[in-house]
């Protein structure tokens, strides 16, 4: 067998450290458009006060009034 040259092993070097980079760079983008894509599953006090929902008391702590009724 032939012995390798320096130069063939840096080579072989920059091309493996050539493909991390761009295997880094893809997965970064493809999480940079699934976190765009999905949109706030929380709406907001003035979401609510905009659908016509009023605060919430702290005193039932968080529940509907008709489950305190019965």
């Amino acid at each position: 067998m032939a012995k390798k040259g320096r130069t063939a092993v840096l080579k072989r070097q920059r091309e493996v450290k050539k493909a991390e980079r761009a295997a880094m760079k893809r997965e970064k983008r493809e999480t940079r458009r699934d976190a765009e894509s999905e949109p706030d599953s929380v709406a907001t006090a003035e979401d609510l006060a905009g659908y016509g929902f009023g605060p919430l008391d702290e005193e039932e702590g968080g529940k509907d009034k008709d489950e305190n009724s019965h």
